[in-house]
């Protein structure tokens, strides 16, 4: 046993990940999406045969991006579509739970997500106009998973997440009706945006 914790995670393409010093070479689409894939949003605790995934939740927030933002480039849908990719290896918390956890959960979230980027060709750091637009999106986001699959009211997700507020005069409620995917279909969706936005 040595005194020296382990600090990467090994991904089932063969690389390593070093959470403290993480390296775009060692990050593969292919992992980020089954990690995804398998990760369930709001700890599990939604309606359905099956969990709903990060993975799903990442291809939600990039439509929903895509609407609001339609003359947008490409490549910030990728970035919207990779928001959350360092999740594939740290997991999915509860927004008061990373509260709770601070500054380091939040270092290690962002030095993956600045790896993430750059592996993809995206710049570190986002210019805070696409990051607040992103944001924007995976608010809308979650109001939508947290009344249709994780049992809160409509006033209830409005007290936590705002309005939702409408796209092309319509509310987003008509406009999706989400319902949980079998973690291989999430997963094949996911790469397949990916292939169609980095493409």
């Amino acid at each position: 046993m040595t005194d020296t914790a382990r600090a990467w995670q090994r991904m089932l393409s063969g690389r390593r990940l070093d959470l403290l010093d993480p390296s775009p070479l060692d990050v593969e689409i292919a992992d980020i999406a089954l990690g995804l894939a398998r990760v369930a949003r709001w700890n599990g605790q939604t309606v359905g045969k099956h969990a709903f995934s990060v993975a799903e939740h990442s291809l939600l927030v990039e439509d929903l991006f895509g609407r609001l933002n339609a003359d947008t480039e490409r490549r910030w849908r990728l970035a919207a579509l990779l928001h959350d990719a360092p999740e594939y290896v740290i997991g999915d918390m509860i927004s008061p739970f990373k509260a709770v956890l601070g500054g380091d959960y939040k270092a290690v979230e962002h030095r993956v997500q600045e790896a993430v980027h750059l592996r993809f060709g995206l710049p570190a750091v986002l210019p805070a106009a696409v990051k607040k637009a992103i944001k924007r999106a995976d608010i809308a986001a979650a109001f939508l998973e947290a009344t249709q699959l994780a049992g809160f009211s409509r006033a209830e997700a409005t007290k936590f997440f705002g309005r939702p507020g409408k796209i092309g005069g319509e509310t987003l409620e008509s406009l999706f009706m989400l319902e949980a995917q079998p973690v291989a279909r999430a997963e094949t969706r996911f790469l397949e945006r990916f292939k169609q936005l980095s493409g």
